[in-house]
């Protein structure tokens, strides 16, 4: 089975509250109601309430079993502003701007996110990428056991022609320009855990350089094999490569001949990149020139998950995030309640 369908039929087994705050844009009427048709995800769609049943009228779209809410008129409008006035009071904001950024549907649905209303949120079709990180930093919050939030694109490999079949997590590919040692463990970290959540099964991380076990001598290189060493100080069972060139990380044969002790065996699923520049090729290398299918940027190390899209998404690519967010969901209720991933929530 394909990753992305295994995800869809996972998401499908116990569907999360999934908030959506750009009501009125066609894509996401389509991709919301197919996700509400097909079981995926219980809908939450934020914004002007008559606009977006316009919208949808004029789409013919079905809202049926979707929640439409209004931050202008909400009960729960005043109660979000007076808790993002007591987050962000020392930082200068006053209760009148508060009330204003939470009867915006981006910032009503990301406070939706926090407080437990909804499970995860998914937008960008129409904000901007920095607004929707912004506003998910600052209001959901980063995870305590991590200290920033990182992308990551899930990569499906699942065409006829590719010798590699299924899904890999590259990261970062979108949004931390150039970490440090610490940063790039942090991200790494990061996407063991999102290799865990979508690919289900255990990660194996690969620390990518133009050098593989020392076979070269610079910064950049110190800089992963620093990395390397704090992951498998945080998580020592984690199977992990680093220094290690590409090939060496994908290919058994290659792993074998390059790599000492190799834990990953030329088998990565979870690719980290050392910088920006390095993600962002690779994944359009491998959409672009290997016809990989990539799904994100999608954010990780946040409290609660909450996605971002391009603004020239197709209703199939959110439609596709919903799904991953709702599995993301279905993580991070398990980890805070103990409970199987897969349990009905309430």
């Amino acid at each position: 089975m394909k990753a992305i369908n295994r995800i869809i039929d996972t998401a499908r087994r116990a569907p999360m509250r999934i908030v959506l705050c750009e009501s009125e844009d066609e894509r996401v009427l389509t991709a919301a109601a197919r996700a509400t048709r097909e079981g995926i995800a219980r809908i939450v769609l934020v914004g002007d309430i008559g606009k977006t049943r316009r919208a949808a009228e004029a789409a013919h779209i079905d809202l049926a079993g979707m929640e439409l809410i209004d931050p202008a008129t909400s009960a729960m409008t005043d109660a979000f502003a007076q808790t993002w006035h007591d987050m962000r009071a020392n930082k200068g904001m006053t209760r009148a701007r508060a009330t204003e950024e939470m009867r915006s549907p981006l910032g009503f649905a990301n406070m939706m996110v926090r407080l437990g209303h909804a499970d995860g949120a998914v937008a960008g079709a129409v904000n901007t990428t920095a607004d929707v990180v912004r506003m998910a930093i600052q209001i959901i919050g980063v995870q305590p056991s991590f200290q920033l939030v990182s992308s990551f694109f899930l990569m499906m490999l699942c065409e006829p022609f590719h010798t590699m079949k299924g899904g890999l997590i590259f990261s970062d590919c979108a949004l931390v320009v150039d970490p440090d040692a610490a940063q790039l463990a942090q991200i790494a970290l990061a996407a063991a855990d999102s290799a865990s959540a979508l690919l289900m099964e255990p990660p194996r991380v690969a620390m990518l350089s133009f050098s593989t076990s020392g076979s070269a001598k610079h910064a950049a290189v110190d800089k992963v094999v620093e990395a390397t060493r704090l992951v498998k100080e945080a998580r020592p069972a984690l199977a992990i490569d680093g220094d290690v060139q590409l090939d060496a990380a994908i290919v058994s044969e290659i792993a074998q001949r390059k790599v000492v002790h190799s834990q990953v065996e030329g088998h990565a699923n979870t690719l980290i990149f050392p910088n920006l520049d390095a993600g962002n090729i690779g994944y359009k290398l491998a959409e672009r020139i290997g016809g990989a299918k990539a799904i994100g940027p999608l954010l990780q190390g946040l409290n609660r998950p909450a996605n971002d899209l391009s603004r020239g998404c197709s209703a199939d690519d959110i439609y596709y995030v919903i799904g991953v967010t709702c599995v993301q969901a279905q993580a991070a209720r398990a980890k805070l309640t103990g409970t199987s991933p897969l349990a009905t929530p309430p």
